[in-house]
């Protein structure tokens, strides 16, 4: 049963080119299935999430990562009412834009984009890959995807404004985004401040006696672990803390976003579109819990000794491959020749888009290839 609120397939407002309806799928359930299906998602197997060179098979990428997200929304999505298909669709595919090597990646390739004028995002570049880049269909260009998608792609994490995105414009910046989208955001937190945590103690780079100090929201449910579970080693201790701490986020957010639905009076849609601020959200005291456990996660682990070489070298080779590629358009694959030739993009947006849909081991053999003794 949805919520009066939630986004349904059957009022969709479509695609950009019109398809017939499925025999057994509704819209985005097909949405779904073809972003699982595309070779961006794959890709995301070999894109670094925390760790650039991991040292255990256990530690997240950007595919595992997802994957966890996509559980959390589904179940938080399911108690709310909304359409788990579309939260579904729009976790598996809100990362599809990061380029290689995680957020040094990122900032690596938008420092070399605003020396160019330009710059990158990787909501925007995400959208790029479902409408233009992924090729799989004889009847148009992208994985044509519905209007809601798309719309949860651009607008999950942050608002933008028309002005200075006019080729947004059709993506109704002026209202809010349906809670399938803003849920997003949110649960993304959930899921990397918990993995983070988990695969930074796996690495020995933060110890526990660190984040039971520093991380009020995991000490408090540890202490209960301890009491329960008194003979348990360690390790089980702490994976019983950390899903207890995973579990009151997640069980907040559910409350504190029907909390505000109600307050707000919403009843279809369009109310959650003319809302005056997003309705998902934590509680205050978990929200400066999250966040407390975020900056010690970006303090001890993210911007760790131990990690900064690994995110220096990322750096080094992203500016590099593009300077070189910028500077030999002949060696770009046919395909994005052809995108210079024709003068649509500039040359740094074209390069900009190879390097983005790289996965790390790729870069860095062409990396190897050309710039080697750099």
């Amino acid at each position: 049963m949805l919520a009066s609120y939630a986004a349904r397939p059957e009022v969709s407002k479509g695609r950009k080119h019109p398809e017939p309806e499925h025999a057994y799928r509704d819209v985005f359930q097909r949405d779904r299935d073809r972003v699982i299906h595309s070779r961006a998602f794959r890709r995301l197997e070999n894109k670094t999430q925390v760790f650039t060179h991991r040292l255990s098979d256990h530690f997240r990428n950007r595919l595992t990562h997802t994957i966890e997200v996509a559980q959390i929304s589904r179940t938080i999505a399911a108690e709310l009412g909304l359409n788990v298909d579309l939260v579904e669709t729009l976790a598996l595919v809100h990362d599809i834009g990061h380029p290689p090597f995680g957020h040094a990646g990122e900032k690596a390739l938008n420092e070399v984009m605003q020396q160019q004028g330009e710059s990158f995002d990787h909501n925007l570049h995400a959208l790029r890959i479902v409408e233009h880049f992924e090729q799989r269909y004889a009847d148009f260009r992208g994985l044509n995807l519905t209007f809601e998608v798309r719309e949860g792609i651009i607008k999950h994490s942050r608002d933008y404004d028309a002005a200075e995105y006019p080729q947004l414009g059709e993506y109704l910046l002026d209202k809010r985004a349906p809670l399938e989208a803003q849920l997003i955001d949110l649960t993304d937190e959930i899921a990397y401040n918990t993995a983070d945590l988990d695969d930074g103690l796996e690495s020995g780079i933060i110890d526990l006696a660190s984040i039971r100090k520093n991380v009020s929201i995991f000490e408090r449910f540890f202490r209960e672990v301890e009491k329960r579970y008194p003979n348990a080693i360690e390790k089980l201790q702490f994976n019983e803390a950390l899903k207890r701490m995973l579990d009151c986020l997640a069980g907040d957010l559910i409350t504190t976003t029907k909390s505000r639905i109600a307050d707000a009076n919403i009843k279809t849609l369009d109310d959650v579109r003319e809302a005056p601020q997003r309705l998902a959200s934590f509680s205050e005291s978990v929200e400066a819990e999250r966040k407390e456990a975020k900056q010690f996660l970006y303090s001890n682990l993210y911007y760790s000794p131990e990690l900064k070489r690994d995110k220096e070298q990322s750096e080094q080779v992203i500016e590099q491959m593009f300077q070189f590629w910028l500077a030999h358009p002949e060696k770009l694959p046919a395909s994005y020749r052809e995108q210079a030739d024709s003068g649509k993009s500039s040359l740094a947006r074209i390069v900009c888009d190879y390097i983005a849909g790289m996965t790390d081991n790729f870069i860095n053999e062409q990396h190897r290839a050309n710039c080697a003794g750099a």
